[in-house]
């Protein structure tokens, strides 16, 4: 199902009719200041489960926490002045932000790892449907792989990993990326579409590891590194 809204005025009812959707494990796609993501509520572990089944993925680092503003990167993650000045410098925009995260969000997400990405987009939508949520959405970046096509089958475990003797992400190829929101129907357990009438680029986040004491560039991407 598509919902057309308008960027920076959506339609109070739409915004509260998709944030329920996600708090009963609900999917849902949108687009970001980069491509289009597919997301669910930080706060169910249905919509949780299903987000991580259609994305094929089992390296954590693709997932990201897209946040309202930076006082929520602080419920969820280690963040101190020195990274805290960082972040604010260049949010919102085109990165995320490996940190450590905090006891609580781990459990949420019931992570393997003890970092987590974070995000703003510099993007009217996903800052909307935050609000109306009360919690981050939970993001991946959309790709035609989780389309139940017979040209793109599913990925296998390996998919999405790090290369051998790397800690570097590698690119999203640029044609797995969505230009429109139609494109996106055929996604499995998609349940709404939040189509804003505008193509995005297909482009992808640069992301960037700053839990520990120096910043590691993990995957090169929208955001310009070093700046």
């Amino acid at each position: 199902m598509i919902e057309y809204v308008t960027a920076g005025n959506t339609d109070d009812r739409i915004l509260s009719r998709s944030a329920e959707m996600l708090s009963k494990g609900g999917l849902l796609a949108l687009p970001l200041d980069t491509s289009w993501a597919v997301v669910c509520s930080l706060q169910s572990k249905e919509g949780i489960k299903k987000l991580r089944r259609i994305s094929g993925e089992r390296d954590e680092r693709h997932f990201t926490l897209l946040c309202r503003d930076i006082s929520q990167f602080g419920e969820l993650c280690d963040l101190d002045n020195t990274r805290f000045r960082l972040v604010k410098r260049l949010s919102p925009g085109p990165y995320v932000w490996i940190l450590r995260t905090l006891l609580g969000t781990e459990k949420a997400l019931g992570l393997r790892r003890k970092e987590v990405g974070v995000r703003i987009p510099n993007h009217p939508l996903p800052l909307d449907l935050i609000k109306a949520l009360g919690c981050p959405l939970y993001a991946i970046t959309a790709k035609r792989s989780m389309a139940a096509d017979p040209g793109f089958p599913d990925q296998d475990d390996s998919a999405g990993s790090a290369t051998d003797n790397s800690n570097e992400l590698p690119p999203i190829p640029e044609e797995d990326l969505f230009d429109g929101g139609w494109e996106m129907e055929d996604i499995r357990d998609l349940d709404l579409i939040l189509d804003t009438g505008e193509e995005r680029p297909r482009i992808f986040s640069t992301i960037l590891d700053i839990s520990g004491p120096e910043v590691h560039l993990l995957r090169p991407g929208a955001g310009p590194w070093p700046v």
